[in-house]
């Protein structure tokens, strides 16, 4: 039982560096709530599943290859950009829970999916680190348990997911509208910096 926590807790620790990813559900749960927000981290760990299966599957040197890393980086780096603007444009406007359709719930869900898939970030660190403790994993337990310990990672997702947008909607009902909207325009600096950064490992990949 304690393995299988311990894995609980580098789930937890894979989730917990600040990225994209949160970045995103800090501005989601200012804007949109508890359930925007957690529906972004939703997205994001079904774009991990994928990569956990890749791993699994032992396909993951197609992605090492320069065209779709240059494919990724590119794509990654437009997407933030373009929701980091959208994020600084639209601070300070308040957005009412019962305003919000049930279709942005879904927008939320692909917005938080398509946000990981096209980080070349989470890519290399779960090709990287899960890849490692995969290999760990199997020269030491059975496929049961290889199963088992996998699913634990995913339960740290979730109580992040879970933390991240507890907190993001919490600071909607305590604080002003101007300091949401601070911090909304921070959270779209700190994408279009990831954006930016993304964009630049782009350019060195195909000029350098």
């Amino acid at each position: 039982m304690s393995v299988f926590f311990g894995y609980v807790f580098l789930g937890i620790s894979l989730a917990a560096p600040i990225g994209p990813v949160n970045a995103a559900q800090i501005t989601k749960g200012i804007y949109g709530g508890f359930g925007h927000a957690w529906l972004v981290g939703l997205g994001a760990m079904l774009a991990d599943a994928i990569y956990m299966l890749i791993v699994y599957l032992g396909v993951f040197h197609f992605l090492e290859t320069p065209f779709m890393q240059t494919l990724l980086w590119s794509f990654g780096c437009f997407v933030l950009i373009y929701t980091g603007v959208d994020s600084i444009v639209n601070a300070g406007k308040e957005v009412k829970m019962k305003n919000v359709k049930e279709s942005s719930l879904k927008k939320s869900f692909f917005y938080g999916f398509l946000l990981s898939i096209t980080n070349p970030l989470s890519m290399l660190f779960w090709l990287g680190i899960f890849g490692s403790v995969l290999a760990k994993t199997v020269s030491t337990y059975d496929i049961d348990h290889i199963i088992l310990y996998s699913l634990a990672i995913f339960v740290g997702l979730f109580i992040w997911d879970v933390t991240m947008a507890f907190i993001a909607s919490s600071f909607r009902k305590i604080l002003t509208n101007k300091l949401l909207g601070i911090i909304s325009i921070i959270s779209g600096l700190s994408l279009i910096g990831f954006g930016v950064y993304f964009g630049v490992q782009a350019f060195k990949l195909l000029f350098l």
